[in-house]
């Protein structure tokens, strides 16, 4: 199985970037800006990439070489990730990546730097990557992972290669899901259409039954609003929906992490911790990392829930320009509240809709309230 095997719909991509992996070593490029919607495997690509550049067999064996295993896990000394539990990347964290990258590549022919969300830093921030961007390291590769070119500074963008990912198809995104987690054939259909292409989304609806429960439960409440206290009630619903997928997620990752380190420190689930191992145990469930990272991920979960919201919109839209048998419905299970709504809206209201849900993403982004967020957007959705 080679390592680009676990890549769901990128075959151009893939094979594009395996051949530079295997060509001429003086002729790749240092700098890279991988760019994709999200869900697309935008990670997964750069840790592929990163293993086949490292790797003697270039990632084509049968078998994964063990240098392709360290990579893939995380635990190569020669490449570093960056991936941020935080809203933004700090200044400090890039400057940390500069001087490894600075670093002679102790056992591999390249060190390499992947960091994922690129997008999330401040300007300044990027200004402190942008002179290593110009002129890397004689051994060191850097792969960037982005939404999209335009949303890094044009100064990276154009120091940089740039590799488009597409929107894997939902066939693929099915395939995955039954190969991958044995899911049923019917539920992986269903929430490869319902994530739209996102892998991440759509392995947690074929995995969590209440998640996509959640969605189904906003789905309905967004096509029976009627009232101001309508909006009011289902705001209060979705934040709370949001917190708790939030919190659950991050105890399951924070005692993940914790079975982790008393295995690498040959310790049983009983063990007591040795004192000069405490610190570092205790900092794993520290309450300010905790409450940190619920912050992001619950940010996380309401914009898997805008692009639900907007989803219903998009479907409208589709029914109002007669393209159903082009690109289908991703609301099937909904199909007779959301017809009722295309010969309710005007064209124009459809889109206006999708302009009011981007306007609650900006407003997220920009710190807002989300409960306030989210009351203004369903009591817009309603004057529609």
């Amino acid at each position: 199985m080679s390592v680009w095997d676990s890549i769901v719909g990128q075959q151009r991509v893939v094979g594009q970037i395996s051949a530079i992996a295997a060509g001429d070593a003086k002729a790749i490029a240092q700098s890279w800006l991988i760019c994709g919607p999200p869900g697309s495997g935008r990670s997964n690509i750069a840790r592929a990439f990163a293993a086949a550049l490292e790797s003697p067999d270039h990632g084509m064996g049968a078998e994964p070489t063990r240098t392709t295993a360290q990579v893939l896990a995380g635990t190569h000394p020669d490449v570093t990730v960056l991936a941020t539990d935080k809203v933004t990347i700090g200044i400090d964290e890039v400057r940390g990546l500069i001087e490894t990258a600075e670093q002679t590549p102790s056992t591999a022919p390249w060190r390499i730097i992947i960091i994922e969300d690129v997008d999330r830093m401040l300007e300044r921030t990027t200004n402190v990557l942008l002179k290593e961007i110009e002129e890397p390291s004689p051994h060191t590769i850097w792969l960037l992972c982005a939404p999209s070119a335009q949303d890094v500074l044009p100064t990276i963008r154009s120091r940089t290669r740039i590799i488009n990912l597409a929107v894997p198809p939902v066939s693929a995104v099915a395939d995955f899901l039954v190969e991958q987690d044995h899911v049923d054939r019917n539920i992986a259909l269903r929430a490869a259409r319902l994530a739209e292409g996102h892998i991440g989304v759509a392995r947690l609806y074929a995995n969590d039954d209440q998640v996509m429960a959640d969605r189904d439960e906003l789905i309905v409440g967004v096509l029976g609003l009627q009232r101001a206290s309508d909006a009011v009630l289902l705001a209060a619903s979705l934040i709370e929906n949001a917190l708790g997928q939030a919190q659950a997620d991050v105890q399951r990752q924070a005692e993940a992490r914790e079975a982790q380190f008393r295995r690498i420190n040959g310790l049983g689930a009983k063990d007591r911790i040795p004192p000069k191992l405490r610190g570092a145990f205790n900092a794993i469930g520290k309450k300010d990392v905790l409450k940190r990272q619920t912050t992001r991920r619950s940010r996380d979960v309401l914009d898997r829930a805008l692009n639900s919201v907007a989803s219903i919109y998009r479907d409208v839209a589709v029914l109002q320009n007669n393209a159903e048998d082009a690109v289908g419905l991703i609301n099937l299970e909904n199909r007779t509240p959301i017809t009722e709504l295309s010969a309710h809206l005007t064209r124009a209201g459809a889109v206006q809709c999708l302009e009011d849900i981007a306007t609650a993403r900006r407003r997220l982004a920009g710190n807002g309230n989300p409960t306030l967020v989210f009351e203004a957007l369903f009591c817009a959705l309603i004057a529609r």
